[in-house]
């Protein structure tokens, strides 16, 4: 896989660790396999410029699209059927508050290099914020050296603004105080 945007389904192996899961189920084998069989037949991945997609289900359609910049964390876990079968998962953690993950990129070959994949993509939309030129670093005069960004002062708007913010912290103590003094 040279691209992981190439990705668009799991990989076929994905179909032989739901079997073999399925199995470990007993008698439930049928009710368990089943299910994930269709699943296995219509999941579909797509990575764009700003986030990556997942569907599954032809009768109980389910979709699920996560931005990069939502994306808090990534985890890629390898069972022990999964390594022997050269798999693993990836699962994507955003600040939801819920304590599973968000997105299981199930069946991919090569992990480790979609995760970073992942990575640079969320590291790129966070410092891409709106209405600012993709690659732009914040304080930096276009044709600027980039080292110069760090050296630079803090933006006057926002110092102005942090003032305004204290004196205004300030009037709403003082007339607190003084209205519970009156108030006694």
């Amino acid at each position: 896989m040279d691209d992981p945007r190439s990705i668009t389904q799991p990989d076929p192996a994905l179909r032989r660790y739901y079997l073999i899961t399925s199995l470990l189920g007993g008698p439930f084998f049928p009710f368990i396999y089943l299910p994930l069989w269709f699943k296995y037949r219509t999941l579909r991945y797509r990575f764009d410029d700003d986030g990556v997609s997942m569907s599954w289900g032809r009768f109980f359609h389910r979709e699920t699209y996560l931005t990069y910049r939502r994306i808090q964390d990534i985890q890629v876990s390898r069972g022990v059927i999964q390594r022997r079968l050269g798999l693993a998962d990836l699962q994507l953690q955003t600040a939801s508050g819920g304590s599973g993950a968000e997105m299981k990129i199930e069946g991919v070959r090569n992990p480790d290099r979609l995760r970073d994949f992942l990575y640079e993509r969320m590291r790129g939309a966070r410092d891409d914020g709106p209405g600012k030129v993709p690659g732009e670093v914040p304080g930096e005069a276009p044709g600027e050296a980039p080292e110069a960004a760090h050296t630079a002062a803090p933006p006057q708007e926002a110092l102005h603004l942090l003032r305004e913010i204290r004196d205004e912290l300030r009037r709403v103590n003082a007339a607190g105080t003084s209205g519970a003094d009156h108030g006694e």
